[in-house]
C-alpha cells in the first residue's frame, strides 16, 4: 500500500462524495464481524485516510508533502535508507514509513534514534521536517503519547509563527493542539507538567480567549501543588 489512495482505492481526482463512497464500501469490509480483531489496524489506517481526504485542507498538503518528498524512481529507497547508517538517512526514512502508512515503524525508528532529543530540522529541508513533525505528532497522539506529540507541536507552531509555512494549514494545527491537550493530554500529565505545558501555550501567541483558558488552568494546577505542599 502505497499512499491513502491506493488505501481507498480512488485517484488523486477523486470528488468528496467519491472519498466518502469509497470510505463506506471499505469500512463494510473491515468490520468486526467479517475482519475480526486482525481488521482493526486496517481500520485505524482507513480512518487516518478518510479524515485526511476528505477535509480540503489537509488533503491539499497531504498532495503536496507525498509528491515532493516520494520521487525515488529506479531502485527501493526504503531499503537504501535502512543501508545507510546515519541521522539524515534515519529522518528522511521516518518520513517514508509515515507516508506510507508504516506508522509504528516510523515511531520505532524515531525512538531508536533519541526521540524528543532527535531534531528533524538538522537533517532534512524546512518544509520535509515541518511535515514530518506534524504527521509524527499525530501518530503518536493518536497512539496515547500526548505529551510526546505536544512537545512536536508546539516546536513547530512556534517554527510556523516565526516564519510561516502552512499558512492556510495552521488554523488546523492550532486546532488540533488545542483539542488534544484539552481532550488528553490534561488527563496523562501531573500538575507540575501541565503547568509548563501551559506556559508553553502562552508563548505561542493565540488569541485572548484561548490564553485566558490556559491562565485559568494554570492558575487551578498551581493552587492544587501548593495545596498538596
Amino acid at each position: 500500500m502505497n499512499n491513502y489512495y491506493d488505501l481507498l482505492g480512488i485517484t488523486q481526482n477523486a470528488s468528496l462524495k467519491e472519498i466518502k463512497k469509497a470510505y463506506r464500501e471499505k469500512a463494510k469490509l473491515l468490520h468486526p464481524d467479517i475482519s475480526g480483531a486482525a481488521g482493526a489496524e486496517a481500520m485505524r489506517k482507513l480512518i487516518s485516510a478518510y479524515e485526511v481526504l476528505s477535509n480540503p485542507e489537509r488533503k491539499f498538503e497531504y498532495d503536496k508533502v507525498y509528491s515532493r518528498f516520494i520521487k525515488k524512481q529506479g531502485f527501493n529507497y526504503r531499503t537504501w535508507l535502512k543501508e545507510r547508517d546515519d541521522p539524515a538517512s534515519a529522518a528522511k526514512l521516518i518520513f517514508f514509513e509515515l507516508l506510507h502508512l508504516e506508522e509504528e515503524q516510523a515511531i520505532s525508528i524515531w525512538r531508536k534514534n533519541g526521540g524528543l532529543d532527535f531534531r528533524f530540522d538538522k537533517y532534512m529541508d524546512r518544509e520535509d521536517w515541518m511535515d514530518c513533525q506534524y504527521i509524527l505528532a499525530e501518530e503518536l497522539n493518536k497512539r496515547g503519547f500526548s505529551f510526546e506529540a505536544f512537545q512536536l507541536l508546539t516546536a513547530l507552531l512556534a517554527e510556523e509563527r516565526r516564519r510561516p509555512y502552512f499558512k492556510l494549514f495552521t488554523a488546523e494545527i492550532e486546532k488540533y493542539l488545542k483539542s488534544m491537550i484539552k481532550l488528553k493530554l490534561k488527563h496523562q500529565v501531573d500538575d507540575e507538567t501541565w503547568i509548563c505545558c501551559m506556559e508553553t501555550m502562552l508563548g505561542l501567541g493565540f488569541p485572548a480567549k484561548d490564553e485566558k483558558y490556559f491562565l485559568q488552568s494554570l492558575a487551578a494546577s498551581l493552587k492544587r501543588t501548593r495545596n498538596n505542599q
